[in-house]
C-alpha cells in the first residue's frame, strides 16, 4: 500500500509554521476567524486548548514533510461524537486534503471509537463540501444567512458521517487513495 501520511502530535517548534498556514489568505478565506491572527494571539490559543480534553489538533505528515492540521473539537465521548476541520499547508501537494480527511476519519472512528463526526463548512466552500460528500458525509442542514464574511450574510452547511457509513466507504476511498497516490 502507498503511504498516505500520517496524524502526529504538533511540536511547540511548528506553532510558527502553523500559524502561517492559517493566517494564508487561501485558507482565512474559508474559515469563521477570518483576521489575520497575531503571534500573541496564536500562542494565547494554543496554550488553552492544550489545557483542554474535549479538543485535539494533529499535524499531518507525508515523507518526512509536515503539510497540514487536522484538529477536532467538541470532543464528546458521552454521546460518541466530535466536529473537525483541517487545512493544508499552501504548499501542499496535490490530494492531501483527501489523505488528510481519510485519516481524520480513520482516527475518529477506529482510535478514537466515536460514533459521529461532524463539521460545518461555508456554503461558498463548495470544493470542501463536494470532498467530504465524496467520503460519506451526508448534508444535515442548512443554516441560512448565518455567518458574516466580507459584508454579506452567508449559509453554512451541517455535514454529518456515522461510523457504519464510514465502514461501507473506507475500502472504497482507500483505493481510489491509493491509486491516486502511485500516479504523484
Amino acid at each position: 500500500m502507498t503511504d498516505l501520511g500520517h496524524l502526529r502530535d504538533i511540536r511547540e517548534s511548528e506553532l510558527d509554521l502553523m500559524l502561517s498556514w492559517r493566517n494564508a489568505p487561501s485558507v482565512r478565506a474559508n474559515m469563521y476567524t477570518r483576521h489575520e491572527i497575531s503571534a500573541a494571539e496564536h500562542q494565547a490559543w494554543w496554550q488553552r486548548t492544550a489545557q483542554r480534553d474535549d479538543r485535539r489538533y494533529f499535524m499531518y505528515e507525508r515523507d518526512g514533510v509536515p503539510s497540514g492540521i487536522v484538529g477536532f473539537t467538541a470532543i464528546d465521548h458521552v454521546n460518541g461524537n466530535c466536529s473537525w476541520a483541517f487545512y493544508a499547508a499552501t504548499d501542499a501537494a496535490r490530494g492531501t486534503g483527501s489523505r488528510m480527511e481519510y485519516l481524520a476519519l480513520e482516527h475518529v472512528f477506529e482510535t478514537m471509537g466515536l460514533r459521529k463526526l461532524y463539521c460545518e463548512v461555508l456554503a461558498f466552500n463548495a470544493a470542501v463540501i463536494t470532498l467530504h460528500r465524496k467520503f460519506g458525509f451526508q448534508v444535515e442542514g442548512r443554516f441560512r444567512e448565518h455567518h458574516a464574511a466580507d459584508g454579506e450574510h452567508v449559509d453554512i452547511f451541517r455535514l454529518g458521517l456515522l461510523a457504519p457509513e464510514w465502514a461501507v466507504r473506507r475500502q472504497e476511498m482507500l483505493g481510489k487513495l491509493t491509486r491516486t497516490n502511485r500516479t504523484q
